[in-house]
């Protein structure tokens, strides 16, 4: 018997092994996912508009913070977009992770990092807003990665 183990152990640590790197290879598969995802959302939001980026990539539950108020489903989302109805000239949102991680099942994930909002006034000033956000990303039955939480 001793020797049926010794005999097999080689083999069991080796299947183990390659499990433990198909993940790290999966997870950082993902991570490449998520950093792709921010990039088209960002990019759309400055070719088609914030609030057509928001509502691409925001899942059906997904929740936003805004002025210390949750706007909690998609729904929510498009009426708060739509109550915008008149949007500050040259309005641009930019930002880019500075971080991603994802869970080991591929199937939540999140990022950080840095985000300006410009826009110019009514006497013809720019005005430029700073700070730091926080995205929560989870996969869809397609496949694809939406929002849950900005």
């Amino acid at each position: 018997m001793k020797t049926k183990i010794l005999l097999y152990l080689p083999l069991i640590l080796l299947f183990c092994s390659c499990s433990v790197e198909i993940e790290k290879d999966s997870v950082e598969k993902w991570k490449d996912e998520i950093l792709e995802t921010e990039k088209n959302f960002a990019l759309m939001a400055g070719e088609e508009g914030i609030s057509k980026a928001f509502m691409t990539y925001a899942a059906e539950d997904a929740v936003l913070m805004r002025n210390d108020k949750l706007v909690i489903g998609k729904k929510n989302l498009a009426m708060l977009f739509e109550s915008q109805a008149s949007k500050p000239k040259d309005e641009s949102l930019d930002w880019k992770p500075d971080f991603v991680d994802v869970s080991a099942s591929g199937d939540l994930a999140y990022t950080y990092g840095h985000f300006t909002y410009s826009y110019t006034d009514s006497t013809g000033t720019i005005i430029e807003s700073r700070g730091v956000f926080h995205t929560v990303w989870k996969r869809q039955a397609d496949g694809s990665w939406k929002f849950v939480w900005d």
